[in-house]
């Protein structure tokens, strides 16, 4: 006689498992490495808006203390050079006085190849308003 509680693998009730499946797993997984993929590809691009808007809030002080907008433009070339941002000149600057204030602003686009013919296209717009 077996002791109370225990039972054979006859009676023992079998019980659905839930988890997922080989399938689920690599759609799943397929789906995370292309989430990464973009995340690593766009860093870059990250990067240079981050470093267009630091040189743009910089050259906005300097316009603060009377530089003409030329200078303004040549310090954003020789600056860019050295931070190697392709993506903007000093002439796609939009250089403006609000009051005592020079407001500087740039629109650009970045396309960032990520497999094969896919590609992603992401927008900036950097200010020195916000400075």
């Amino acid at each position: 006689m077996m002791p109370a509680g225990r039972s054979t693998g006859r009676n023992m009730d079998i019980r659905r498992q839930a988890g997922l499946s080989l399938i689920s797993v690599l759609i799943v997984g397929g789906l995370a490495v292309f989430a990464i993929v973009i995340g690593f590809r766009s860093v870059p691009a990250v990067n240079e808006f981050m470093a267009v808007e630091r040189i743009i809030k910089g050259l906005a002080q300097d316009g603060d203390n009377g530089a003409p907008a030329i200078e303004l433009r040549r310090g954003f070339d020789r600056r860019r050079e050295i931070d190697e941002i392709q993506s903007v000149s000093g002439a796609d600057l939009d250089i403006s006085k609000d009051g005592n204030r020079t407001v500087i602003e740039v629109d650009y686009e970045r396309k960032v190849p990520l497999v094969a013919n896919v590609s992603l296209l992401i927008e900036f717009h950097a200010s020195s308003t916000d400075r």
